[in-house]
């Protein structure tokens, strides 16, 4: 199995659970790393055979810019539910980070993994 990844996607959504943090929107950060066969698009050199690592950010942007949640855990399996349904990906392995939310952390957030790997 081949990974295309993102890392660092950094965009801003309202999250959280306190009633301050559904008045303002805050920065999330994501790495993503999608399990794919690159073998086409390598012998191809064509951008249709591979995994669009610039259509999935789009993709991701916009649905996070648009959303939400209280939780980044439900955050997380929907991003989740988006990469393996429209893009076709059978694993991955997604951190979704809250900069900020501990003032004495760097960043706090989950990592999950979905789906079967090989």
């Amino acid at each position: 199995m081949d990974l295309v990844y993102i890392r660092e996607l950094e965009v801003e959504t309202i999250i959280g659970i306190y009633d301050w943090e559904r008045e303002i929107r805050q920065r999330i950060n994501l790495d993503l790393d999608m399990g794919t066969d690159i073998r086409q698009a390598a012998n191809t050199e064509d951008v249709d055979n591979t995994l669009n690592y610039k259509t999935v950010s789009d993709r991701l942007i916009e649905f996070i810019e648009q959303s939400e949640f209280q939780l980044v855990e439900t955050m997380a399996e929907q991003i989740a539910e988006i990469v393996m349904t429209e893009f076709g990906v059978k694993w991955l392995r997604l951190r979704l980070g809250k900069p900020g939310a501990v003032p004495q952390a760097k960043d706090v957030g989950v990592i999950i993994e979905r789906g079967v790997r090989g």
